[in-house]
């Protein structure tokens, strides 16, 4: 079952789908071949970016216990 948020969502989607003619895309055209490469280019680097955080944020990293003692069942402890 579709909650009522995405119903509302996809009622207003189909119905401004509704309200496009066909072949009105003025301004619209082919994109450049460099304009293409610089985007596509662009967008590598970011996602690039996004793994790279992802991964340095989710390495687990060796801390030192503050009292030197180890807390079997208390996890950031030790």
């Amino acid at each position: 079952m579709i909650p009522p948020s995405n119903t509302v969502l996809l009622l207003l989607l189909s119905v401004a789908a509704a309200q496009i003619i066909p072949g009105s895309y003025s301004g619209c055209g082919p994109l450049p071949l460099p304009l293409l490469v610089g985007l596509v280019a662009a967008d590598a680097i970011v996602s690039l970016l996004i793994v790279v955080v992802v991964f340095m944020c989710a390495i687990p990293r060796d801390r030192p216990t503050q009292d030197g003692k180890v807390y079997i069942n208390m996890p950031g402890r030790g």
